[in-house]
């Protein structure tokens, strides 16, 4: 018996300290908001990485709207460029066959012995127009070649329209 009452002593002292024990822990309310705080914590976290991807996100739109403006200027100019150019080519096309057919006329009439007075002015004529829609051409190019080097060289367009 003596040890039934030693071992109900040593069950009763450990019953005791885990009691004990028990009241120094933190109890649910403290447990959950200890929980809470740190869902809390985590949820700002979060909402603060949401935020500057949002603004990432913003910049980077902004960015491709940027972009997508200057080229959308390029294409236009381009499109300007190649209809100017275009045109110059038909008038030089134009100018051309009327210089062909004006120097065939006038070697037919040389060599027919009725050289015409007024085939040579015309010929001279359809020469000088030919001579102008080549220049005005070369102009074109040379625009088109400008305004591609022109953001490489630091000028705008007026900056070089006021030196040009």
């Amino acid at each position: 018996m003596s040890e039934l009452s030693g071992l109900e002593r040593r069950i009763t002292a450990a019953l005791d300290r885990i009691a004990q024990a028990a009241q120094n822990l933190p109890g649910p309310e403290v447990a959950a908001s200890g929980a809470e705080a740190a869902l809390r914590e985590a949820l700002e976290a979060e909402r603060t990485a949401n935020a500057q991807l949002t603004e990432r996100v913003r910049a980077i739109k902004e960015r491709q709207e940027s972009l997508i403006g200057q080229v959308e200027r390029k294409l236009a100019r381009a499109n300007e460029q190649l209809d100017v150019q275009g045109f110059e080519l038909q008038r030089l096309k134009k100018a051309n066959a009327q210089l062909a057919d004006a120097n065939r006329k006038l070697i037919e009439a040389q060599q027919a012995g009725t050289a015409d007075p007024g085939a040579a002015m015309r010929a001279l004529q359809a020469e000088i127009e030919s001579l102008r829609a080549a220049r005005k051409a070369e102009i074109a190019e040379l625009e088109e070649i400008m305004a591609e080097l022109r953001p490489l060289a630091g000028v705008g367009p007026a900056e070089d329209a006021a030196h040009g």
